[in-house]
């Protein structure tokens, strides 16, 4: 096994996968072309996992029983180093577990396992977290791919959409100081989000309580990416407006903390909760076309 990196391939699609945050860093066709977001000077990674987390908690604090606990921005997951449970061919499995360190932070035992797999031209990354311990689980857990934007052969950044499975009615939520702010109408024409810069000049949207669980990211040109996902109830959409080549499209079970919330981190809005000996999933899947 490389204790680094594992490649995987079929189908005519590759992805590498890293043990450091159990991250997804390439995603290549056939053709060589390069889909994922290649962490360059604007954002330094390329598909995080967050947890415990997601987004900012008020104060960066974790409040549980009346202690304190320091907890940055999405959570530890994503700087931590995995370990492979299987490295095949097509697939491959990681596992992050609690440890002294990760008790420092988040006072409780879980079990993070992430299953990468290609078939029939999609990649699909699952995570699956578990409670091991004697007490209730409180967490969140999103998904952070950044993709190419413009999309490989396609041509301006306004000339791609995202075009929903269902019609989104909003509101969507912005961000204030990290904190989820008010409330702004979507600007959809039907199942349809055109894309710009502009749309992020005031940080990411946050599309809470989605009704869709997949869309296309599509170009005037060929080149589309189709992206379904299960168990995540919410969405978030980022990129910066400085010209940074990606666009996030992230998968949430949770968010930011409200502003002006900083409660008991088990009661906090959107947060899950695990039972004793529970598991909960959660799936994205991708494809690129054209």
């Amino acid at each position: 096994m490389n204790p680094d990196r594992h490649r995987i391939a079929r189908d005519g699609l590759s992805a590498t996968i890293q043990a450091r945050g159990g991250e997804l860093v390439s995603l290549r066709d056939a053709a060589g072309r390069e889909w994922l977001w290649q962490a360059g000077p604007e954002w330094r990674r390329h598909a995080p996992w967050l947890f415990p987390i997601v987004g900012k908690l008020a104060g960066d604090t974790l409040r549980h029983e009346g202690r304190e606990y320091r907890m940055g921005q999405h959570g530890f997951a994503r700087d931590r180093r995995f370990t492979w449970l299987s490295q095949d061919a097509d697939r491959c499995r990681l596992r992050l577990s609690d440890d002294a360190e990760s008790r420092a932070l988040y006072p409780f035992a879980f079990i993070l396992e992430l299953d990468f797999s290609l078939a029939g031209g999609w990649l699909v990354a699952k995570a699956t977290v578990a409670n091991p311990g004697r007490v209730t689980l409180p967490f969140a857990f999103g998904a952070h791919p950044a993709f190419a934007w413009p999309l490989p052969g396609a041509g301006a950044k306004e000339s791609h959409r995202l075009v929903f499975a269902e019609a989104e009615p909003g509101p969507a939520r912005r961000l204030e100081a990290g904190l989820l702010a008010g409330e702004e109408a979507l600007p959809m024409r039907g199942d349809t989000l055109p894309l710009s810069p502009a749309l992020f000049e005031k940080d990411a949207l946050v599309l809470p309580g989605l009704l869709s669980q997949e869309l296309r990211y599509v170009s005037e040109a060929k080149p589309e990416i189709e992206m379904r996902w299960q168990g995540y109830p919410d969405l978030g959409l980022w990129s910066k407006p400085e010209g940074a080549g990606f666009l996030c499209i992230e998968p949430w079970c949770g968010f930011a903390s409200p502003a002006g919330w900083d409660g008991e981190f088990a009661e906090k809005p959107g947060i899950a909760l695990l039972q004793p000996g529970e598991s909960r999933d959660f799936t994205w899947s991708v494809r690129p076309k054209g």
